[in-house]
């Protein structure tokens, strides 16, 4: 099938041909039309699979036929969890609507707001904007809400794991009743299933997974080894491999810091990112990364989330996530549009655990190797860290992150506000 066939506009058809697309990727077949007939959608989606334009496309459509207000009040919203995904998707709707008079402006946390103020008052079509600094800009008279006539919920997994979920009902409650609402997941958890009954409306349940599955296109493999040998084995990984383009995982920001640092100081460039980088910061680093001055992105699972690099072919965990979903998504970042991938594991003797449920979620046993000089250590417990452990550890941290949202929110909320644990986030990305 070509684009040609879903009913997009002459405009959009030469803004998608100009970008190096003829196909629509399966969720695009799939979303698109039901989109452009104004229903609601509950999408799964994961990274890869072409979604962003998949929302984009019939969204810029669809405003572009409509009557434009003369003071152009916001008619679409697309909320995303994080800064980056925020960035990846507002290049997108400026790049598809390149033909279109449509105007777009993005909003996130973690730099100056006047800009975006500014910005939003000279009158704007689609918004795209993470729910922390929306509701600032929203609080302080800068822009309405009350003229969505579309939302889109990007990631919506990743934003109930975040603590959004509060946040993502006060903006409900600031949009009218009647609008078409789209909404794109990883999975159709329960958690996603119960969102998706209180804000769409017969929605059209779409699903499409990458054209290449985890399994088939990535090399998984998985080094034995003792916990403090870890940082010498993927330094020599790294160097005796020449690898150019690494993406490496860790569990925490002191971690990846820590990390950063050892790389730097055995002569490979490095950069972290995580929820404490400034958000020049964390630009600066991905920019290096993608143009080979930084050979290794140390990243959090939070602050990796939307980033889009093409072709990427190593990533590591330095550390396995306690959520056997997250690996699916790390090692996803490579191994795409058909290109080779690696994905490799440095697990230790209290990561048991999270590596038989990775394995039993993925379905296969992964090879695992020992290296002469890293051997793991026989002594060590197979308990897992107090992080929490495997599968069921999700509801674990979401009670600390409610507690660390508790401690750093109180002094802005008065004594007798409450909200439930589930709805709380890190202090980090308060203001996403």
């Amino acid at each position: 099938m070509s684009f040609n066939k879903l009913g997009l506009s002459e405009a959009i058809l030469k803004a998608v041909s100009k970008k190096g697309y003829s196909e629509p990727s399966p969720i695009q077949q799939k979303a698109i039309p039901p989109i452009l007939q104004g229903k609601d959608v509950l999408a799964s989606a994961q990274t890869g699979t072409g979604k962003t334009a998949g929302f984009t496309l019939p969204m810029l459509q669809i405003l572009s036929e409509r009557e434009k207000s003369k003071f152009r009040p916001i008619r679409a919203l697309v909320l995303t969890p994080t800064r980056e995904l925020a960035a990846q998707v507002y290049a997108n709707v400026k790049e598809y609507s390149e033909f279109l008079n449509i105007r777009s402006v993005v909003i996130f946390g973690g730099v100056n707001q006047k800009p975006q103020a500014a910005a939003i008052r000279q009158g704007v079509d689609i918004l795209v904007a993470t729910p922390g600094r929306l509701l600032d800009l929203e609080s302080q008279g800068v822009l309405s809400l009350k003229r969505i006539e579309i939302l889109v919920l990007d990631e919506a997994d990743r934003m109930l794991d975040m603590g959004f979920l509060r946040d993502i009902e006060r903006i409900m409650d600031k949009m009218p009743a009647k609008r078409q609402n789209l909404m794109f997941s990883a999975t159709f958890s329960k958690d996603i299933r119960k969102l998706a009954n209180g804000i769409l409306h017969h929605p059209i349940q779409v699903e499409a997974t990458p054209e290449n599955s985890t399994v088939d296109a990535i090399n998984q493999k998985v080094y034995r080894v003792a916990s403090g040998k870890k940082t010498d084995l993927i330094i020599k990984l790294i160097s005796d491999g020449n690898w150019k383009q690494v993406l490496v995982f860790t569990r925490t920001k002191h971690g990846a810091n820590k990390l950063c640092k050892k790389m730097v100081s055995a002569g490979i460039s490095a950069a972290a990112i995580h929820g404490n980088k400034s958000q020049g910061a964390r630009t600066k680093a991905l920019a290096g990364f993608k143009n080979g001055s930084v050979r290794v992105l140390v990243a959090t699972d939070i602050a990796a989330r939307g980033l889009d690099i093409p072709l990427l072919p190593h990533v590591v965990n330095f550390e396995l996530p306690n959520i056997s979903e997250d690996y699916v998504h790390r090692i996803g970042r490579t191994g795409r549009a058909g290109a080779s991938g690696e994905a490799i594991s440095l697990v230790s003797a209290d990561e048991t655990t999270y590596l038989k449920d990775i394995e039993k979620l993925v379905g296969m046993k992964i090879p695992k190797e020992i290296l002469e000089g890293f051997e793991p250590d026989p002594n060590a417990s197979t308990e897992p860290r107090k992080q929490g452990g495997g599968r069921n550890s999700r509801s674990n941290n979401n009670n600390k992150r409610s507690q660390n949202s508790n401690k750093s929110n109180n002094s802005n909320k008065p004594s007798n506000s409450r909200r439930p644990k589930r709805n709380k986030r890190r202090s980090e990305d308060r203001r996403n």
